[in-house]
């Protein structure tokens, strides 16, 4: 069964969102690492580029697929999970401490248009 941790929003496109201050740590959900199966490869976006909610922020690999991850938020990229270049299936056996980016946000009201956990369980379980 899925976990849905009640701290984090979530993106209908199966992203969360950790905030710390003005930062918005970027991760796949479990119910996505689940669908995805092991993950082998993670392209990790660059820091200092910034981006717009819905762009694309980098790209995971599994032996099942290649999947876009996209930004929940809008801001400069301020930190990467460099991990993940030599353990990319920190991504399955962690997915919500193995956070892909971390985003500076520009517009943290842009948090309010993402689920809550309960709102993402249902997506999920409507899927």
């Amino acid at each position: 069964m899925a976990e849905f941790p009640s701290e984090l929003k979530y993106a209908e496109t199966h992203e969360w969102v950790r905030v710390e201050g003005k930062k918005a740590y970027v991760g796949i959900s479990d119910y996505a690492q689940d669908a995805l199966g092991d993950v082998v490869y993670v392209e990790l976006p660059e820091v200092g580029k910034v981006v717009k909610a819905g762009d694309q922020l980098s790209s995971v690999e599994s032996v099942k697929a290649a999947s876009d991850i996209y930004a929940p938020v809008s801001g400069k990229i301020v930190e990467v999970n460099e991990s993940l270049k030599s353990d990319p299936a920190l991504l399955n056996s962690d997915p919500y401490g193995a956070w892909i980016a971390a985003i500076e946000m520009s517009d943290p009201s842009e948090l309010d248009s993402l689920l809550d956990a309960a709102a993402y369980q249902r997506l999920c379980e409507e899927s």
